[in-house]
């Protein structure tokens, strides 16, 4: 691992996150899904989870006071390019740019509105490694997964039921139309799990720390639109048989479903990955 001022005398060197929040007035905000992680313990373990980093360009989304922004930039990440909509965390970002020998840059605004491609076209391929804001983590991975080819690899904090509802197999209940949207291009693997008590304010929920990791090829062939319409159909009436819940998909829903060797009296969270790109597929060759 190469040498950076910042493993040194640099972040190491910055006033604990605890002062740095109390010097700039800082509290977490509900609107904005905020909720601090300031134990060095737990960023260090996110960092280190989403290494090497010798060599990665690093996006951070709500980096927020700069906790997991430090132990990035401690485990030698090549840079990092920390999202920020909150104007109150600018000042203390800002002090630790000041110490993170240019590795550090700061990006103020709507993670939602962040133009990814043009970050992608200046800095290369980007690894996404965030503890995100509640309130925007799913809409954001979404887009995200529309865009894979800008990215390495993914280390995440959800909400617990969230990173459930990733990872889900088909016959769980937790399994639906994010299980399916992941786990068709990425491979999904949950890493650790936090309480409450570790992040400031204490949410009411466990949060966990995931993995995606962008595979070479789909798990099945599918356009990728069509695709998102039959499984949206499906999970829209998860309670109601296949044959029905596709009535207004296909022509004849029961003729395709048994074509493609699905029970017609199935339902959405019985069918596997593949099941629904066969669907896709035959969709897309019905629509011609």
């Amino acid at each position: 691992m190469p040498d950076h001022p910042a493993e040194t005398g640099g972040v190491a060197s910055l006033p604990p996150l605890r002062e740095i929040i109390a010097a700039h007035g800082l509290s977490a905000r509900r609107s904005l899904g905020q909720n601090f992680l300031l134990d060095l313990n737990i960023t260090r373990r996110i960092a280190r989870a989403a290494g090497p980093l010798e060599d990665a360009t690093v996006l951070e989304i709500g980096p927020g006071p700069g906790g997991l922004t430090r132990a990035l930039l401690e485990e030698g990440a090549k840079a990092v390019i920390a999202v920020e909509r909150d104007d109150r965390c600018l000042a203390a970002l800002e002090q630790v740019a000041m110490v993170a020998d240019g590795r550090l840059h700061i990006v103020a605004g709507d993670a939602l509105a962040i133009d990814i491609a043009a970050l992608a076209a200046q800095y290369g391929t980007l690894r996404v490694v965030a503890n995100l804001p509640y309130n925007i983590s799913t809409p954001l991975l979404i887009r995200w997964l529309k865009q894979l080819s800008l990215f390495d690899r993914f280390v995440l904090m959800f909400q617990s039921e969230v990173a459930d509802r990733l990872a889900a197999e088909p016959g769980s209940k937790a399994y639906g139309r994010l299980s399916v949207a992941a786990q068709w291009r990425c491979e999904v693997r949950p890493l650790f799990t936090l309480p409450p008590r570790a992040f400031t304010p204490a949410p009411k929920v466990c949060s966990t720390v995931v993995e995606l990791t962008p595979r070479d090829l789909p798990r099945g062939e599918a356009d990728p639109e069509i695709l998102e319409e039959v499984v949206a159909a499906a999970f829209g009436q998860r309670r109601k048989m296949l044959r029905a819940a596709l009535k207004g998909t296909f022509a004849d829903p029961k003729a395709v479903l048994t074509g493609v060797g699905i029970a017609p009296e199935a339902r959405a969270e019985t069918v596997s990955i593949e099941g629904f790109c066969a669907l896709a597929r035959e969709l897309a060759r019905e629509r011609g």
